[in-house]
């Protein structure tokens, strides 16, 4: 009985302890609150008017696990998200029941079903295609799926490195984004794309600039299959790079020649291009100097201007054309950017992209210049309507970072990143086991081909790259799906006036 009653004397002062020192932090914070000038909520009410911003940071989750429907939330909603997650595990992607998407919002893409489609036993994989046919080494490139550019500091050591793994299982090509080659980029035999961004980070001189020595190194890389020249991406139209301080630690410094701590901000173009006679003449030397294919990336404003450049090239020779031509969608990217730039600057990939098909066909060089689809394209479907279009590939970026285990969580930019995909903080990090997630980027990949394949069998074509704008049809403000090739036709050169 004694010993109880000491254990219940016990409590109770702890239970007035605690209330002592809740009463104190409480009048604390009513003292800081009532005085500080910064907040004028917690200055007319002070202590409960701090539940504002905790309520503010907290209703991201909530909304994200609790409100937001299935198809509701942006970036990328609940629906996208969960099939990347199933189809990281290579087993049945299917689902019962009928679809829950809401096919009378317009621009929904609706593929048109052939009716008598090819038998299984006609049935094909997509063939290869060739990058690059002038450049001393073309690319023989195996995918029309791929990943994009994330480079090593924007993202951890252990994605890239399973990003890599993965990439070489699956058989697709890794783009390394502006950082450079990292080690992490060749843990694995997979083919690699090199960016060289505005800074030219991993290929730069002692004044910035672009070094032909490092460059023809890079080249004799036999993992390096293309070098992939940066003007604009679209998270940020017209800035350049952003990599915060807080991600460049002694490695990434190392590799993109900065100091620990500071941050790597890209100028927001390359100061040797000025017009496009002088963006033909560097896609030139890089492929002279280098002996590999090279392209560019960029994000569409107006294709009235880009009808210079290809008025360009005719007067050249198609030799002197870009090997390929990545188009990024305005709709924002994995990298840290400001909203105004995310939210406003920049075509869409679906306005974009057939804009830019339609001027290479209508000058003759379709079978010159390969298009790339980038930015917001991470299901079957989306590849499929690329490809409907007039793409000859796609890459993605953040649908890879689902296969990772991203949650979009929305702090990419903070090294904060509680999956472990973009932060340099070794507890955080740990979450992100290579061995498993890998496996899982390379299923991703496999589970996005085999099915945009199986669209292609659905509309009566063999293999995706024959499918044509013909094959799906868009949904309209009233409901009704129109074909696109009605809403915009082809470039026939049999039928041009």
């Amino acid at each position: 009985m004694g010993a109880a009653m000491y254990a219940l004397q016990v409590l109770a002062l702890l239970f007035v302890a605690v209330i002592g020192a809740a009463v104190m932090l409480t009048a604390a914070l009513y003292v800081v609150d009532s005085t500080q000038a910064g907040d004028a909520i917690r200055r007319n009410y002070p202590v409960i008017g701090r539940f504002r911003g905790l309520f503010t940071k907290l209703g991201e989750f909530f909304r994200q696990y609790f409100f937001a429907m299935d198809r509701e939330e942006m970036p990328f909603n609940r629906a996208q998200r969960e099939w990347v997650y199933h189809a990281t595990r290579g087993k049945d992607n299917t689902v019962a029941f009928g679809s829950t998407r809401n096919l009378n919002i317009p621009g929904t893409p609706i593929f048109v079903n052939a009716v008598f489609p090819p038998l299984d036993d006609q049935f094909a994989t997509t063939e290869p295609m060739v990058i690059g046919p002038h450049a001393r080494v073309p690319y023989v490139a195996k995918s029309i799926f791929n990943i994009s550019g994330m480079s090593y500091g924007a993202i951890s050591r252990p994605a890239v490195e399973a990003l890599s793994r993965g990439a070489a299982k699956a058989g697709i090509w890794l783009n390394t984004g502006e950082g450079g080659l990292a080690p992490y980029h060749k843990v694995a035999d997979c083919d690699l794309v090199f960016q060289i961004g505005t800074a030219k980070f991993g290929l730069r001189d002692e004044t910035g600039g672009l070094s032909d020595e490092k460059l023809r190194k890079v080249g004799t890389d036999p993992q390096v299959k293309m070098f992939e020249l940066k003007l604009a991406q679209g998270a940020k139209p017209g800035k350049g790079g952003i990599l915060p301080g807080e991600k460049v630690n002694e490695e990434v410094a190392a590799i993109r020649g900065l100091k620990v701590g500071q941050a790597g901000i890209s100028p927001n173009r390359h100061r040797e291009i000025d017009d496009f006679g002088d963006l033909l003449d560097m896609i030139g030397h890089i492929r002279e100097v280098s002996g590999k294919p090279v392209g560019f990336k960029t994000v569409i404003g107006s294709s009235d201007e880009w009808e210079n450049l290809f008025k360009l090239i005719i007067e050249r020779g198609p030799e002197s054309a870009p090997d390929f031509i990545t188009i990024d969608g305005g709709e924002g990217g994995t990298g840290a950017a400001p909203m105004p730039l995310i939210d406003l600057v920049g075509m869409p990939i679906r306005e974009a992209l057939p804009r830019i098909v339609d001027l290479r066909d209508r000058y003759g060089l379709k079978d010159r210049i390969r298009i790339i689809a980038s930015g917001k394209l991470v299901n079957p479907a989306d590849v499929a309507w690329a490809i409907c279009l007039g793409a000859d590939f796609v890459t993605s970026a953040r649908g890879f970072m689902f296969s990772l285990g991203c949650i979009q969580a929305l702090k990419c930019n903070r090294n904060t990143c509680p999956t472990g995909i973009t932060t340099h903080d070794p507890r955080l990090q740990k979450g992100l086991v290579v061995e498993d997630k890998y496996v899982k980027v390379a299923n991703y990949a496999k589970g996005v081909i085999k099915e945009v394949e199986t669209i292609a069998h659905s509309v009566g074509v063999s293999e995706p790259r024959q499918m044509r704008r013909r094959h799906v049809r868009i949904v309209q403000a009233d409901g009704s799906s129109i074909p696109f090739n009605k809403i915009r036709p082809s470039y026939n050169p049999d039928t041009a006036t």
